[in-house]
């Protein structure tokens, strides 16, 4: 086919969709600002809600950029990206070392980062070193490290504070990041797996299991592993002599305030968008919503296609989404991005006649 494809950002959806389209026949170049590809799936020791192994995905994804002979380029920062021709549509994208990359067609999967916990400062993450991210506890988990309180001991009561930095006014951030709350539950699980006698509970204000069998490991959570979920808003964290952690948590279930100690608190964070989705949309001029997700044309019909001709969206670049959605999206964008090289698509054709 002889055209250039960069897709930008070496996650989940930057592997699938380049696997797919150099499958397809296209010269395909994948660039990731890091120095190895696999994003934060590297960081997750297993996964919800069948506990696989995140190494798993990640050998799945990279077998299919090796087998595609996807030209992978590591340590890759992009400087600047200039349209330099209209017709078709041809992009010239400058990186590190004085390179340049010439492209008939541009995938953006950049992806999100970790909502910084720091800003609940209530919660005392950053100032409390009993007080974790679940992404903390992930690489505890990956890592096959004992689970210690910060003087070394075994945690014997343990609390998880669902969605910290999502569905939160105060923070600006009013969506779900949809994967919080099963996150919750499938490191509850572990640490009972890992801490049999300890005491596991779980505060929230309401749960959100829509995936396949999310809420079947909800369920198993309690009757199998003794999980307690408490529905209560934590107004506060503060830390005792011991290092202990002491939470003040209105219970909305019974009325009434609730105080406990734990020896560990763990706050689920959820998504935001990353630091290069907002870079690399500003820098190509792309719309963002309401969210400061990049915005797609048109959230039911055209969820890959952004508001520049010959640039296309995949992955948590337009909004929170678990590993099968991504896959799932990146393998349309893929499909966007073969329609459009080779002609007018689907919907281009559809819309020029509902236009006449």
């Amino acid at each position: 086919m002889n055209k250039n494809i960069v897709v930008i950002g070496g996650g989940i959806a930057g592997m699938e969709s380049s696997a797919y389209l150099s499958a397809m026949g296209y010269n395909v170049t994948l660039l990731e600002k890091e120095n190895k590809i696999g994003g934060h799936l590297l960081e997750w020791e297993s996964l919800f809600p069948t506990r696989r192994l995140g190494r798993d995905v990640v050998t799945f994804l990279s077998r299919g950029v090796e087998y595609g002979k996807v030209n992978v380029i590591p340590d890759a920062w992009i400087k600047q990206i200039e349209k330099i021709s209209e017709t078709p549509p041809k992009f010239r994208l400058h990186i590190g070392n004085n390179k340049t990359l010439d492209a008939d067609a541009i995938v953006i999967a950049t992806g999100y980062d970790i909502f910084d916990a720091r800003k609940k400062e209530e919660y005392g993450y950053g100032i409390y070193d009993n007080v974790v991210t679940s992404a903390d506890l992930e690489k505890i988990f990956l890592d096959g490290g004992e689970i210690k309180t910060s003087s070394g001991k075994t945690p014997k009561r343990i609390g998880f504070v669902h969605r910290v930095g999502s569905r939160d006014e105060k923070v600006g951030n009013l969506y779900c990041s949809q994967v919080c709350c099963i996150t919750g539950v499938k490191q509850a699980v572990e640490f009972k797996e890992k801490l049999p006698d300890s005491e596991v509970f779980c505060f929230y204000m309401d749960l959100r299991m829509f995936g396949r069998h999310y809420e079947e490991l909800y369920r198993e959570s309690q009757e199998k592993y003794g999980v307690n979920f408490i529905r209560g808003r934590l107004s506060e964290a503060a830390e005792n002599q011991d290092g202990s952690i002491i939470v003040k948590v209105e219970d909305t279930l019974s009325g009434r305030p609730l105080k406990m100690n734990v020896d560990l608190l763990v706050l689920l964070v959820g998504f935001v968008p990353s630091e290069g989705t907002q870079k690399i949309g500003k820098m190509l001029g792309l719309k963002f919503g309401d969210d400061f997700f990049l915005k797609t044309e048109d959230e039911h019909t055209m969820t890959n296609v952004s508001n520049i001709p010959g640039v296309f969206l995949a992955g948590a670049c337009t909004g929170p989404k678990c590993i099968t959605n991504t896959i799932t999206d990146a393998r349309a964008a893929s499909s966007k991005v073969a329609s459009f090289l080779e002609g007018y698509g689907l919907e281009e054709r559809i819309n020029e006649r509902y236009k006449k």
